[in-house]
């Protein structure tokens, strides 16, 4: 048995918190500055971070391992399991064509590629989040991007920006819904609190993501539609997480600001933008079938979510502390991530998997194509897997050693500046772990109590973790990798990095000073 120590080095906050950030900052300047490519950054990184478990905190060998193991086998279930899925789902139907033929019914309802893009990344890519998340809408819209003849840098880079704004709801609330367990908060005034903070980065992303495509000039000749779609979304996500309902607020979202552009664009066109394409040789059972892959998607997702179904499919999940790993905190009370869920048919991943087999025969494509393209995915993303499994060993390792404990404790000992500061703490989960739902797993309870120390409104504090750490998730490695493999850039995620970190910096300075008004009279009445 380990039990944490929150100030090992020197019995100092300061100087172990500084231990604890060496995995973190080597990672990040190998991404970064050395330019190294992500699964051997990660790899090495993994290594650090064993070497302050074990020499600085200390933890034994056994424990460490085992935490890395543990760490290595939730990134391949169930993070891994749904980017696969997902990825093979969009390998059928460039296979059968069928990508194609939603490719040009993208281009009848606007000619204008910067138009498309938001629609794609945006609209399409936050309804993908609501329905699965853990990198599902960067896999999918990464690769549609680069089918509009977006080249493949810029197509990630825009997948990644525009990921931001929904994820907080992503997975049908998943991170609130962890926040207000570990939190023990009601669930519809955390997703309320929310709905006061991520709404503001909706209205500015769609700009942000022309921007990226085509400069100043772009984002002045689409304002009108950039506006339409990012306030409305913006609208939608706070009623609905306000006055109607946590899960759905970003499916409703969603919905509405790709329903409010594409009314727009009936009667105004950008400035040099060519004409929606009309006519062509796609018939509507050829859109249909086009469409058809994602509708499964949908439909078998909210089946999922039914009352009766849902209790079915948890029934054979299995529940099982992970052999040989024995972890209390420094209060002595056992650790919840030392426990592995095996929810192998309800998970997200499985559901993709469910939705992949009744999309063969509605894309007419053969049983041993399907097949062929399911081991190619796997061939695609060899080197993403390796990755991302490295990179929650990471993250299982600072977790369980207590090194992550460290820097939030630390942080959390600001006092009134921990307003400021809250939503980085946040920023750092997501950054590491490549979910929010992880970081608010990981940092909401500590939040809270740092909030109540600080004089700090905890139901602000919690929010802001989870508002906070959306803006990590275009930096974590995790997120860089499946985009870069998704448009074969595998190897070039350091780049990737050095291009979406000015963005997540940027983003996360506004939703600091947000959440720091906020705990003042001066934006108290959002709260």
């Amino acid at each position: 048995m380990y039990q944490q120590i929150l100030a090992p080095l020197f019995g100092s906050l300061g100087w172990s918190a500084l231990a604890a950030a060496l995995p973190l900052l080597v990672l990040f300047a190998l991404l970064g500055v050395a330019r190294m490519t992500a699964w051997k950054a990660s790899l090495i990184a993994l290594a650090v971070a064993l070497a302050v478990a074990v020499f600085v905190y200390p933890m034994p060998v056994d424990q460490a391992l085992l935490s890395a193991v543990l760490g290595a086998a939730f990134g391949f279930f169930p993070i891994l399991w749904i980017v696969i899925n997902a990825i093979w789902i969009y390998q059928m139907t460039v296979t059968t064509g069928h990508f194609d033929v939603l490719q040009r019914s993208f281009s009848r309802v606007s000619g204008d590629r910067r138009i498309q893009a938001v629609i794609i990344a945006f609209c399409f890519g936050a309804l993908l989040e609501a329905l699965a998340g853990f990198g599902t809408p960067v896999a999918i819209t990464t690769v549609m991007l680069l089918a509009l003849g977006i080249s493949p840098m810029t197509s990630a880079v825009v997948a990644l920006v525009a990921n931001t704004a929904p994820v907080a709801y992503g997975a049908l609330a998943s991170p609130l819904v962890t926040l207000a367990s570990v939190t023990e908060l009601p669930l519809d005034e955390l997703g309320a609190m929310t709905g006061r903070q991520t709404p503001i980065l909706a209205v500015i992303v769609p700009m942000v993501l022309v921007g990226i495509i085509d400069g100043v000039r772009g984002v002045r000749e689409t304002l009108p539609a950039t506006l339409t779609c990012g306030i409305t979304f913006a609208v939608a996500q706070f009623a609905a997480a306000n006055y109607v309902s946590v899960p759905l607020t970003d499916i409703i979202a969603a919905l509405l600001a790709a329903g409010a552009t594409v009314l727009l664009l009936r009667v105004w066109t950008p400035r040099g933008a060519e004409p929606p394409a009309t006519g062509g040789a796609d018939g509507r059972g050829d859109v249909l079938r086009a469409y058809a892959p994602y509708l499964i998607i949908i439909a078998v997702f909210v089946v999922a979510q039914l009352g009766l179904v849902a209790d079915l499919l948890e029934t054979v999940t299995l529940k099982f502390g992970w052999p040989g790993l024995d972890v209390r905190d420094a209060g002595g009370d056992a650790l919840s991530l030392t426990e592995f869920k095996l929810n192998w048919l309800s998970s997200a991943g499985s559901l993709l998997l469910i939705a992949g087999l009744i999309t063969i025969p509605v894309i007419g494509i053969r049983a041993r194509d399907a097949l062929g393209r399911y081991g190619a995915t796997y061939r695609q993303l060899a080197l993403p897997i390796v990755t991302v499994m490295a990179v929650l060993a990471i993250a299982y390792v600072m977790n369980t050693s207590g090194q992550t404990a460290t820097l939030g404790t630390w942080m959390a000992a600001t006092g009134g500046l921990f307003a400021f500061l809250s939503p980085i703490l946040g920023w750092l989960g997501v950054a590491v772990t490549g979910s929010d739902t992880s970081s608010n797993s990981l940092f909401g309870a500590l939040q809270v109590t740092a909030a109540e120390q600080a004089g700090i409104e905890p139901m602000l504090a919690a929010a802001a973790n989870g508002s906070g750490g959306v803006l990590g998730k275009m930096i974590s490695p995790q997120n860089l990798a499946i985009a870069a493999g998704a448009v074969g850039m595998a190897g070039r995620e350091g780049d990737l990095f050095r291009r979406v970190l000015p963005f997540s910096l940027g983003f996360l300075l506004l939703m600091c000073v947000l959440v720091a008004l906020q705990s003042t009279p001066v934006l108290s009445w959002m709260t």
